[in-house]
């Protein structure tokens, strides 16, 4: 479609983004507001978001699927910590499933989304990618799934003599297709799930791959397959088992979680254990031995243990250290130890970005996301018609995009049976505090990027909860019209703009 086709183009609900958020986000309208219009901006030009500009080895979940996929639905294989490829191909078959998949315009990076009051509606400016034309839309309600990170780069310290290193230098965010790593001697900078992912899924090639972390992250081990679901498919009708599987496996993500934060010591002591038995008497405890309480930052999961089975079979080693320089042929840390590598990969974590990039302004005044708060954590404070979906830092992702997504589409059907035009939350001056909706993690990418992520206030509804089960009652249960959010009422003399493109099933 060109750039003229495109603009002017309208539609009741217009989502930003067609990775796990936007696709389950257009689902839910499907299933609960039939009858809406309904489009997705895509900036790339595949379906999948992180799932498809993630291409490192070894990529996959760091929650189990039963409750990281979508509860309309199931996730039936039994592999727990699903691959790349495995949830890209879902979230594909999912959107073909419900019809969404007709309604992307992909290639198409949004810049800049602007409400007028005396319309009723966004204007949303984009960049069509593949020929640099500027393209418009518009709708009645705007929701951005766009995720918090910054897909063009990720975060890359800066180290002291990297200009003096020959090797080969990457991220994992932008992977080099065709990476040929076998027999070379290998450097992975960080700590996180990017990291202990890519360590094992390279070892068996590597003439030796190290993971060198300046602190430790704790770690855990899960099965990579779910033996009791598979014994229970012998017996039972697999949506059953699978709906068992996925409120079991929210029940223990939420008692391992609420353990943490009540009994951070034992929790500590519980998992290092788990470490020891897995690594052997050879590795060093510490590597593994953070300063901070389990989730302070997210835990990691390995499958099977994968991480500690390198470690132990020698094929890998950890180091816990501090960067001194880059040498020609490595790394010379502050210890004085040096380490060779032919390839360095800096899986350093990524950068946080509100909204894709895009910025917002409300009849001509800009709405800067980092000094607004949010509406139980879905709609932003002074803003008319504007969802953002975020998912949880604390358990799977996709179980606060469900949520988010069922609330947006209850609203939307109580503001069509009253008439409703526009909603906007309206909170007290003297609610806002300085906590973003992110510092319930001390991680870097927090501490770095946190003053760009919407902020939360000190009492509900403008307080973000992390917690699953108060926000299905907050989300499903709660009216919708309640004293913080004002409603206006739909104009008659309101002209409608229509849907002019001409590609079928969009519209």
């Amino acid at each position: 479609m060109s750039s003229d086709q495109l603009n002017n183009t309208h539609y009741d609900v217009l989502i930003i983004g067609a990775g796990l958020s936007g696709i389950g986000m257009a689902c839910h309208l499907a299933i609960a507001c039939p009858s809406k219009q309904v489009g997705l901006l895509e900036r790339r030009h595949a379906i999948g978001g992180t799932w498809d500009l993630f291409r490192y080895p070894g990529v996959r979940s760091d929650s189990d699927m039963f409750s990281f996929g979508y509860q309309f639905r199931p996730w039936n294989e039994l592999k727990v910590l699903a691959d790349g490829p495995s949830i890209r191909a879902y979230v594909e078959e999912t959107a073909r499933a419900y019809g969404v998949d007709r309604r992307i315009h992909f290639g198409i990076e949004v810049t800049r989304a602007s409400w007028s009051s005396e319309q009723k509606h966004w204007t949303v400016i984009a960049v069509n990618a593949n020929n640099e034309q500027a393209c418009s839309f518009t709708c009645d309600f705007l929701i951005t799934c766009t995720g918090y990170f910054d897909h063009a780069k990720g975060y890359l310290p800066d180290y002291p003599g990297i200009h003096r290193y020959q090797g080969q230098f990457l991220h994992p965010q932008g992977w080099p297709e065709g990476l040929e790593y076998r027999g070379k001697r290998v450097i992975v900078i960080g700590s996180g799930a990017t990291a202990v992912t890519i360590v094992p899924a390279m070892a068996g090639e590597t003439a030796h791959i190290t993971l060198l972390q300046r602190s430790p992250s704790y770690i855990f081990s899960l099965p990579a397959h779910d033996s009791i679901s598979a014994g229970l498919r012998h017996m039972l009708p697999e949506r059953l088992v699978y709906a068992m599987a996925r409120r079991r496996n929210i029940y223990l993500q939420r008692l391992i979680y609420r353990a943490a934060k009540r009994w951070p010591a034992q929790v500590r002591a519980w998992l290092l254990s788990g470490v020891r038995k897995r690594v052997g008497p050879h590795v060093d405890l510490d590597n593994f031995s953070p300063k901070y309480d389990p989730w302070d930052q997210r835990l990691c999961a390995v499958p099977d243990g994968d991480l500690f089975e390198v470690l132990r079979q020698g094929k890998a080693s950890i180091v816990t250290d501090t960067i001194d320089t880059f040498t020609e042929s490595g790394i010379r840390l502050s210890s004085g130890k040096t380490l060779e590598a032919d390839i360095i990969i800096t899986a350093t974590g990524f950068l946080l970005q509100a909204l894709g990039g895009a910025t917002l302004d409300v009849d001509g005044e800009a709405r800067a996301v980092g000094n607004l708060m949010t509406y139980k954590g879905v709609l932003l404070q002074d803003t008319p018609n504007l969802a953002v979906i975020l998912g949880y830092t604390n358990a799977s992702w996709t179980l606060k995009v469900d949520l988010a997504a069922s609330y947006v589409c209850r609203l939307l059907n109580h503001m069509d049976e009253h008439g409703f035009a526009t909603v906007t939350p309206r909170a007290p001056a003297n609610e806002m505090q300085s906590e973003t909706i992110l510092d319930s993690l001390t991680s870097g990418y927090v501490r770095r990027g946190g003053a760009s992520m919407p902020r939360q206030g000190r009492e509900l509804p403008w307080r973000v909860m992390h917690n699953y089960e108060m926000d299905r009652r907050i989300l499903l249960k709660l009216p919708i019209d309640d004293h913080a959010v004002e409603f206006g009422a739909q104009s008659d003399t309101r002209a409608r703009l229509k849907a002019t493109c001409d590609l079928p099933g969009l519209g």
